[in-house]
Parts: structure tokens; C-alpha cells; sequence
């Protein structure tokens, strides 16, 4: 099919138009969060002291700790733990329902779980890990940030409110970030963490809400409709579903906490009202251990 060059590059321009903000975001969130490498917790090239171990044959008289053999009658080798790169995998949701935001000066759901992602990609990839979105390949270095940052811009809303990540893009003792509200129907959590937990895949279940979306606010008669339009209820007493609806949410936190605690996963949460550097901060301590 022909396209017509000017309307192309009118719909790129468009596209991309935030780009360079929510670059600029991430980086400055990211500064607040300091990176480190991950042990393997066995002897090798590494900065953080293991152990202490006789010598044996085979190690320098340059490999031998003379402070800590002049204490015994042996001599002694200072061990260092051995640090890798980890593939790490993000995943936003991008369902429809990601759009809502309760105030024009806060964000929406879909643009706070972003900035989190590409902000942890950063922290992550100045600490020498591999990181990409699941199913992309997971890539070390400065232009794997400017590529997530793409690739996250150009993701698309989906027909419906939520939607779900695919457990057949799991690899191997990969590390895995979930971030989505987790209001639609969670049962692909269950498949999806016994396929991670056949694979030895850990991560975390991070959940994005509005302010409104945690305290509901509302009262008196109230027209409440999914972004999608799949879902409509007309209320004339809203304030007196206020109870139910806090009921509610707390059971699917505590589902989501006790599945995630089942799989050795951490389960978070984040309201868009507070600021970002909390979360990003456990969302890192989390992943490194």
C-alpha cells in the first residue's frame, strides 16, 4: 500500500514528540538511584570481598594476604565474589485502562509505569546489566537506554482495558518487572509465574494506581465508564459503594502478594500522587537481592 511521505512523517513526529522528555525524566529519576553488579557468590573478578582461603598451589605470592597470614602459622588468599551482567526483562502494560489519570496535574497510570521502566533501565544498565523489554533481546551499553526509550514510546494501546504479557517470551533465570494497574482479570498472573517459576525466572508484580483509583472519592450519582467503553455502571449513591470497592481492592492486592510470594517474587505497590524515586528505589533493592 502507497503511504503518502508527508503524512509518514507527520504520524512519526507525533509519535515520537515525547521522547526526548521522557528521556530526559528517566535519566534525572535514575541519578537518585545508585547501580551495582550482582554476586554469583563464588571466587572470581569482582570489588567485594568472599572470603579468606588457604593458599594453594598455584596462587602468586601478589594473590596472598600477608595482614591476614601474619595472624596463624598458614597463608591466606582474599577471595572476591565473582559479578556477572543479568539479563533483566521489563514489561508495561499497555491496556487502555493504563490511560486514566484522576487530576491534569498528575500523570496517568501508563506514563508513570514508563518513566519507571526505562528510569530502572538505566539504573540497571550503568550497573553493567543486560536489559530489554520481553521478548526483545536484553542488551548491555548507553544506546540500549535510547532504544528502550523507543521501543516503549512506540508500544500501542490495546483494544481492551488491560491486557497481559506473553509467558512464551520467559527466558531462563532471566530476571522479569512487571508494571500494570492490575484491574482486569489477573488470571494470567497464575500461568504465567508457574511458567517463570519451570524456568527459574524471578522478578516483580508492581502495581501502577491513580489516587482516585485507591481512595475513590467519588459520591452521589456518578457515571463510571472504562476507558475502553467495555465496561459501564451508572450509580446514583457512589459514595455508598465506597466500602465494597476498598474490599475489593484489598483482596486483589493480597491475591497478587500471595501469588507473587508463592513463585519467591516481590509484589509493590505505587500510587502516580507520590513521587517516583521511592518506587524505583525498591523496584532496584528488590532485583538486587
Amino acid at each position: 500500500m502507497t503511504r503518502n511521505p508527508a503524512d509518514l512523517r507527520a504520524k512519526a513526529q507525533s509519535a515520537s514528540a515525547h521522547l526526548p522528555a521522557l528521556i530526559l525524566s528517566a535519566e534525572r529519576l535514575a541519578a537518585m538511584v545508585a547501580p551495582g553488579a550482582h554476586g554469583l557468590r563464588r571466587g572470581g573478578p569482582g570489588e567485594d570481598f568472599w572470603q579468606y582461603r588457604p593458599a594453594s598451589q598455584g596462587d602468586t605470592a601478589r594473590a596472598i594476604d600477608w595482614r591476614r597470614s601474619a595472624r596463624s602459622d598458614a597463608q591466606f588468599v582474599r577471595d572476591r565474589e565473582a559479578q556477572t551482567a543479568q539479563a533483566v526483562g521489563l514489561w508495561v502494560s499497555a491496556g487502555q485502562g493504563m490511560g486514566y489519570s484522576g487530576a491534569p496535574d498528575r500523570p496517568t497510570k501508563g506514563d508513570r509505569a514508563q518513566l519507571l521502566a526505562l528510569a530502572l533501565a538505566m539504573v540497571l544498565l550503568r550497573g553493567g546489566e543486560k536489559v530489554g523489554l520481553l521478548g526483545q533481546p536484553a542488551r548491555a551499553g548507553r544506546v540500549q537506554a535510547d532504544r528502550l526509550a523507543e521501543q516503549i514510546v512506540a508500544q500501542r494501546a490495546r483494544d481492551g482495558d488491560g491486557d497481559a504479557p506473553s509467558a512464551d517470551h520467559l527466558r531462563p533465570n532471566q530476571r522479569l518487572v512487571i508494571l500494570s494497574d492490575f484491574l482486569d482479570d489477573p488470571a494470567w498472573v497464575d500461568g504465567l509465574l508457574a511458567r517463570a517459576a519451570s524456568l527459574g525466572v524471578t522478578g516483580v508484580l508492581m502495581q501502577v494506581l491513580d489516587p482516585d483509583e485507591e481512595a475513590f472519592p467519588w459520591t452521589g450519582a456518578v457515571l463510571f465508564r472504562s476507558l475502553s467503553g467495555a465496561v459501564r455502571h451508572d450509580s446514583r449513591d457512589a459514595g455508598g459503594l465506597r466500602e465494597a470497592y476498598l474490599a475489593r481492592l484489598a483482596e486483589r492486592r493480597d491475591w497478587l502478594r500471595q501469588r507473587a510470594m508463592g513463585a519467591g517474587w516481590h509484589f509493590g505497590q505505587h500510587s502516580t500522587g507520590h513521587p517516583p524515586a521511592t518506587a524505583l528505589s525498591w523496584l532496584y533493592q528488590v532485583l538486587a537481592g
